[in-house]
Order: C-alpha cells, then structure tokens, then sequence
C-alpha cells in the first residue's frame, strides 16, 4: 500500500489521539492550514457546522444548514466559490495523516468502507482510488477527497415523537422517513437513549436496546466507548452490517428493542422478519421522500404492504434538521399527526 508522507514545512505536530483529541474538539483532526482558515473566520459558528468538504485543487466548501460557503484570498467567507480557498493535495495527505495517527496500513479495514470515525462520533468520508482484491475493494489510495461531517446530539429532540411510538409499554416497530441530512440519525440517537434510560414522564421503564451502529455515526464509538448519549441499557455492535448484527444482538444480549440505521438491503429485511419471529421490536431509518417512493422499491413494499412498521415518521428541513412533518400508521397508512 502506498504510504503517504508529510514534508517538513508541513509535519504534523499534533497527533489524533483518545489522550490529546478531546471529544468534539473535531477541528484538531483538520489539516493546518484550513484548521487555521476555520479558527479564524468560523470560530462563532463552530456549533453551526455540519460538513466541510475538500477536494484538492478545488474551493473548500463548508456547510452550515442550507447554506454553503467558502475562505476567499482575504480570509473573508463568501458564497463566491471562484474566489475559495483552493485545497492542495499537502491538506488532503495531512489530515489523511492525522486521521490515521500516521499509519495507514493500520485503518485499512476502515478505508475500504470509504470513511474513518473520529473521537466526538465525527466521521469523515475519504475517496480516492480502489485498491481490489478479487474484486471487492481492499482499501483505498491516491487519496482525492475529505468530507467532515461532524456528528451532534440534541437530547429531547424525540421528545414530542415518542407518545406516538410507545402505547402503555409497548414499543410499536418504527420506520423513520426522510431524504439525506434531515436530522434521522439524530432522531433515531435520542429515540435509543430515551427507550434504555426511561421516560419517567410516560411512566416507562428503560429497556435493553442493541444497537447495530453499520457506519459508526449513531454511537460514535471510539475505542469501545460510545461518544454520545446512547442510554445506560444500550448494547452496540460497530462496523457490523447490520442483518449479521441484529442476530447477533438477539441471540446474545436479549434486547426487548433493536436499532439500526438505513435499511435497504435484501438480507435487512430478511433479518427484520427474523427480528419479528423472536418477539423483538425494531426502529429503522430509511433514505426517502415520500410512502409512495418506497412503496415502489422491490425490497421495502412488501414490508409496507404487510404493515410490519406499525409507524412511519417523514421527515424534512421545512423548519429545520429533524422537522418532524407527519406521523402515520403503517397498518392501515392514514396520518396520525404532523
């Protein structure tokens, strides 16, 4: 594998580790130059930040809700992307340096699946060229592009959801609906905690809740902790494909309620199914925009026909990440509440 080598006026002084990287301190996990460009032009927006995204010889770009913009010569912020701050192929092998604590070869299970998790439950996607191995791709190269997509949590955020998914101790199987970087994971993350710890409001009793956490986004796990509030009960299975690991989860850990994030797969549905035979109760996402869309997708519309999701949950941006816009039943698909 090629190694990637950092020259002297750039070497990285600081290395990304669970002892100096602090949770949600992501900007030290960010090339130098743009962690400067970042402290000097964005420190009041900090919280505000959801991507920052690096292509090399191409603007900077920084997301923060539906606006993007970029650092001009002047280290002013503008929506003028011709006037961006260029990225050099020496910020992509930095920070690719530092994500991977200056060893490649030993994160290379985790480039394979194109991203890397940081502490804080930040994930930063990577491409480049594919390495194969008898066809499947072995890990990545020739490193091209970064995208940091800093990972929050916003506790009670499933507050108003939850009278709607629980009816007097019983979890009702959940399917939460909406198009990409509408706040599902975030939803789904206060959901798990808030099913593990109790919600003594609703005189519910915490349960045994495993997480199958496929990407690493939804517990953000670092080093076998878990970097956001996940519930005190919550058992999780990392970078584990999730058909495998909601079996694993039933037959180990005993959970009254499994999670997962972005079904889609045959083998998904295939587990879910399996999920329903041992009595255990499931809460999913799905990328979508409307019922109609996934009642045309030939893995999904016979789970809708069936009505295994007692509640379908769309949501949107309209007045924010995480807008939740209607609740439905998915037995008989009439609208609950928006």
């Amino acid at each position: 594998m090629t190694t990637i080598t950092i020259s002297k006026e750039n070497k990285v002084t600081k290395m990304i580790s669970s002892e100096v990287f602090e949770p949600n301190t992501w900007l030290q996990a960010l090339p130098n130059n743009i962690r400067h460009l970042m402290e000097h032009n964005l420190k009041f927006y900090l919280q505000d930040i959801e991507e920052i995204r690096m292509r090399i010889e191409r603007p900077l770009l920084i997301r923060m809700g539906l606006k993007e913009v970029t650092v001009d010569p002047d280290r002013k912020l503008t929506n003028d992307y011709g006037r961006g701050y260029l990225v050099r192929r020496e910020d992509i092998e930095q920070g690719m340096e530092i994500l991977s604590q200056s060893s490649l070869y030993a994160w290379e299970d985790e480039l394979k699946n194109g991203y890397l998790t940081i502490p804080g439950g930040h994930r930063v996607g990577i491409v480049g060229k594919g390495v194969l191995d008898k066809g499947r791709i072995k890990t990545l190269k020739e490193i091209s592009g970064l995208n940091y997509r800093i990972g929050r949590e916003v506790p009670g955020c499933a507050d108003k959801l939850l009278p709607s998914l629980i009816n007097e101790g019983r979890i009702y199987n959940t399917l939460i609906i909406s198009p990409p970087q509408c706040g599902k994971t975030t939803l789904l993350r206060d959901v798990v905690r808030q099913l593990s710890d109790g919600i003594p409001r609703m005189h519910f009793s915490g349960v045994n809740v495993g997480l199958v956490d496929e990407r690493s986004e939804i517990a953000g796990m670092y080093q076998g902790q878990p970097q956001f509030l996940i519930g005190l009960r919550t058992d999780v299975l990392d970078a584990c494909p999730k058909a495998q690991g909601m079996m694993m989860l039933i037959r180990s850990m005993s959970p009254r309620v499994v999670a997962t994030d972005e079904i889609g797969r045959e083998e998904d549905i295939e587990a879910l199914y399996q999920a329903l035979q041992a009595g255990v109760n499931v809460i999913t996402t799905v990328h979508g925009h409307s019922l109609k869309e996934l009642q045309e997708r030939p893995v999904l519309k016979e789970l809708l026909r069936w009505g295994y999701f007692e509640r379908l949950v769309f949501l949107s941006r309209r007045r924010g990440v995480g807008t939740i816009e209607a609740v439905w039943d998915g037995k008989t698909l009439e609208r609950m509440s928006s």
